[in-house]
């Protein structure tokens, strides 16, 4: 069964930066999709960015241009940096694995989180 912890998050300002980590266990890891998700309070999980076991990405249009997604198959660990954080960026941040793009594109596609990681952006 996977396992995912995620770490990093935080209290910064807007314009500031953060760096968030995925470590997964219980899959193999090169053979996955990793995606990254948002929740924010009262709203709906949204996808925040997609990173192929190649290294291919996709991002929301909300975060593309601010945040970056990487991998490290060593760590079996993938990662977010954000940069030119906004205040709308606040929210409860998770990753999970996938076998497909399809499989990740909608969260609601996932019965088990990790704890998830608070970023909190203040103006």
């Amino acid at each position: 069964q996977v396992q995912l912890v995620e770490s990093g998050g935080g209290l910064v300002q807007a314009g500031g930066s953060l760096r968030l980590s995925c470590a997964a266990s219980g899959i193999i890891f090169r053979n996955n999709v990793m995606a990254w998700y948002r929740q924010a309070p009262g709203k709906q999980r949204e996808l925040v960015a997609i990173i192929t076991s190649g290294g291919s990405t996709i991002y929301a249009d909300s975060v593309k241009g601010r945040f970056t997604a990487s991998r490290d198959s060593a760590k079996n660990t993938v990662y977010l940096q954000m940069n030119s954080l906004k205040t709308e960026d606040t929210a409860v941040y998770y990753c999970n694995a996938g076998i497909t793009i399809a499989t990740v594109y909608n969260p609601r596609n996932f019965r088990s989180w990790g704890q998830g990681t608070q970023v909190t952006v203040s103006s």
